[in-house]
């Protein structure tokens, strides 16, 4: 049984965690064997989680996965099943950032970043479907980011691939629903992970963005490690969320997250209502 005060009469859920290495994944892993909850931690690496192992063996089982390799998603979501027996929670969280302007970016990167953060949620949300939708039951978090709804100069492709991962769990969401499973994405603003300052994934920089993603790149170095956004208080609460009878589609993370939120979508409005006129004159007539 969850020793947590909002989990106290359900019994000890099943996560299964992407990227567990670090960040969000590291954090949400940590998390889950705080409330006393199982959890198969997974990383390209997962030597690297032996001491997440070490705390409570009885309940984590570590497995090597890369998403980007479908036999490794399979071989993955098959272990956990024979350890643990079902898949409560499913987190998609693998990433990388990607920085330059689009005319920056070669089509290998461009490839490389859906492949990781569109296909491969896509596909690891795929193995472990069928077995919620046999047990009526099971959540699947998506870990998108502020950018799956807003842009920047520079993010081009990291904001696509995010866009395209909100808007196919938005419509599995109403998919899933009637069989029992829910969709949380998760969107985090600026946190305090390894996802920035070296880590970014730089292209070649043109002296034409000097101005636009010049000026993003110096950010990026300047926040690296000043970021606000707490780690360990995220998962916290993507967990207690999870832990509710009903979650909402989406969860915006920090501050900065809603501020830009709220700001993209008084954007998107302006344009509807300065283009509405427009928009209506290119219905047929009534009387036609």
């Amino acid at each position: 049984m969850s020793t947590h005060s909002d989990n106290t009469l359900e019994p000890a859920k099943v996560w299964f965690v992407t990227g567990s290495s670090s960040g969000f994944g590291r954090a949400l892993v940590e998390e889950v064997i705080a409330r006393g909850e199982r959890v198969v931690a997974t990383a390209r690496k997962p030597d690297a989680l032996a001491d997440l192992a070490a705390r409570a063996p009885d309940r984590v089982h570590l497995a090597e996965l890369d998403v980007t390799r479908p036999e490794q998603v399979r071989a993955a979501v098959a272990a956990a099943l024979a350890r643990f027996g079902r898949i409560d929670v499913l987190v998609n969280n693998a990433g990388f950032s990607i920085l330059g302007a689009v005319e920056e970016t070669d089509d290998d990167a461009v490839r490389a970043t859906m492949e990781l953060m569109f296909f491969a949620p896509v596909a690891t949300t795929r193995e472990v479907l069928p077995h919620m939708r046999a047990r009526r039951s099971g959540t699947i978090v998506q870990i998108t980011s502020v950018g799956g709804i807003t842009t920047a100069p520079g993010f081009g492709a990291y904001c696509a691939a995010k866009h395209a991962l909100e808007a196919v769990s938005e419509s599995l969401a109403a998919e899933v629903r009637p069989h029992g499973v829910r969709v949380l994405v998760v969107e985090p603003g600026a946190f305090r992970t390894a996802l920035f300052g070296p880590a970014f994934r730089h292209m070649p920089a043109m002296d034409a963005y000097a101005g636009t993603v010049g000026a993003m790149r110096s950010w990026v170095s300047q926040t690296d490690g000043q970021q606000v956004g707490d780690p360990a208080r995220a998962a916290r609460v993507i967990a207690d969320v999870v832990a509710r009878p009903e979650v909402p589609l989406r969860l915006p993370l920090g501050g900065d997250a809603v501020d830009q939120i709220r700001a993209k979508l008084a954007f998107i409005a302006a344009d509807v209502d300065r283009t509405e006129a427009l928009a209506r004159s290119t219905d047929l007539d009534p009387q036609a």
